[in-house]
């Protein structure tokens, strides 16, 4: 297929599916050049922050939500433990940098840092390393990677520790899950079709070295349909769906969770949604916070759908989004002024603010009557590819990770950004901010935190989304 002829279908299809959406609801304006739009919204504390895992740099970027600025990067690859030189010829003067080469096997560590969730008291956060075929605990309040040692070749450039290789699971894990009680943690292996059950408690002692020799933290191995992409409990936590990234299909499991808290699964029923995702791509669900419907991205199929958690788990809405929409993750907020379910569209529009290319949020008025759910407005994410959402535990404040680095000419032009909202009226996102992720520093020289996957926003020690 010719650049052209790529071009007139990318194109045609952001036509098509925009002409399938509801017009674009007003926002807040950024201020030119300062990517700022109004005021940190309501609903903050001190001990909150937002955690983005980029799949390209093997970086874990914090936020703190009341400046909306980078406090820090945790970087999960060792890329910049090692003084010497990159291993690689020389072309045409110039030498390969250490950054350039994070996809290697050569380094220890996380590659394709991707899938990425809070335990329900918010202290710990999990994330895996699709290359690497690992899994990783953060320290939440302390922002450091369990696991980590003194570095034996640290020296005036290099850092002092020697990162963790976190946990070996299998094959291509792609997102973990806490249990809602927090016992264990569940990580799809989308290449085995299985799930890895750990023990939380086992797995902080395998990473600091506490537990004896040759224990391991993996209760036990669920075997699971084709291509496992991700693991979602019901708020009651006795239930656990499991939907594919290769066949039309979503796994329930009962989780007969014991005296102890760990479980004893047994599936239930392998439901049938080729009606909904005839394509078998369904990278993403999320059951509601008031417990009763559980809903699903399917990505190829451009559209959403949700299953009551109770019973037979009958579907209750199939969402159209248009040719091309792309959807990613969803994410709820429900308050006073109304109920919606919000969807990330990694289609990319150019007629976004200020004429900049940029990814429509799809919103759902979930008030509706089950049947009746559709999309009722759009808002601009003020970045490209959107993907990764997540609110403040007030369901006041919405985040946005994106895939794509923004465009030229633009007042972040070659950085990923993350975007923040408010949702106090949750059908009238106010723009609050557009957040640069900018340079994790090495001594081989910067590298650009990138391709911005999962999003999450963690309030240490207070009761999250999957408590």
């Amino acid at each position: 297929m010719t650049t052209q002829r790529r071009d007139i279908l990318k194109y045609s299809l952001a036509a098509a599916a925009a002409s399938a959406l509801p017009a674009v609801q007003a926002q807040v304006p950024a201020a030119p050049g300062t990517g700022s739009g109004t005021a940190a919204g309501p609903g903050i504390d001190p001990r909150d922050r937002v955690f983005i895992t980029n799949e390209d740099s093997n970086t874990l970027v914090v936020i703190d939500p009341k400046t909306n600025t980078v406090e820090s990067t945790i970087n999960l690859t060792s890329f910049d433990e090692d003084p010497r030189p990159p291993f690689r010829y020389v072309t045409a003067g110039v030498a390969p940098t250490h950054a350039a080469m994070i996809h290697k096997p050569l380094y220890h560590g996380c590659i394709d840092a991707h899938g990425a969730v809070p335990s329900p008291d918010g202290r710990l956060l999990a994330t895996s390393g699709r290359g690497s075929s690992n899994i990783y605990l953060i320290d939440a309040e302390q922002r450091r990677v369990i696991g980590n040692t003194p570095n034996p070749a640290a020296g005036p450039t290099t850092r002092p520790e020697r990162l963790s290789s976190g946990l070996l699971l299998g094959r291509e894990p792609h997102e973990p899950t806490f249990t809602r009680n927090g016992k264990e943690l569940w990580v799809t292996l989308r290449g085995e079709d299985r799930i890895a059950i750990l023990d939380v408690d086992r797995a902080v002692r395998q990473l600091k070295g506490a537990d004896s020799a040759g224990s391991t933290a993996v209760r036990q191995f669920l075997p699971t349909l084709n291509g496992p992409a991700q693991v979602w409990f019901n708020r009651e936590g006795t239930l656990a769906f499991v939907a594919s990234q290769k066949v039309s299909q979503v796994d329930v499991f009962r989780v007969n969770a014991g005296a102890d808290g760990r479980s004893q699964p047994q599936r239930v029923t392998t439901l049938d949604i080729s009606a909904q995702d005839k394509p078998g791509f369904t990278p993403f669900m999320k059951t509601t916070s008031d417990g009763a419907e559980v809903w699903f991205s399917h990505k190829l199929a451009d559209a959403l759908s949700c299953r009551s958690t109770q019973g037979g788990f009958d579907l209750v809405d199939s969402v159209p989004l248009g040719m091309g929409a792309r959807p990613n993750h969803v994410e709820f907020v429900s308050n006073a002024r109304g109920s919606v379910v919000y969807a990330s569209l990694a289609r990319i529009d150019d007629g976004g603010p200020g004429g900049v290319a940029s990814s429509p949020i799809a919103i759902i008025d979930r008030s509706a009557a089950g049947g009746q759910r559709k999309v009722v407005g759009t808002f601009f994410s003020h970045g490209r590819e959107s993907h990764g959402l997540w609110t403040n535990p007030e369901n006041t404040l919405l985040y946005v990770a994106h895939e794509q680095d923004e465009l030229p000419g633009t007042p972040n032009a070659g950085q990923t950004v993350c975007s923040a909202f408010d949702v106090s009226d949750p059908f009238k996102p106010a723009f609050i901010a557009q957040i640069p992720l900018g340079n994790l520093a090495l001594p081989s020289g910067a590298l650009r935190n990138k391709k911005s996957i999962n999003l999450v926003y963690v309030r240490v020690g207070a009761k999250g989304q999957t408590a």
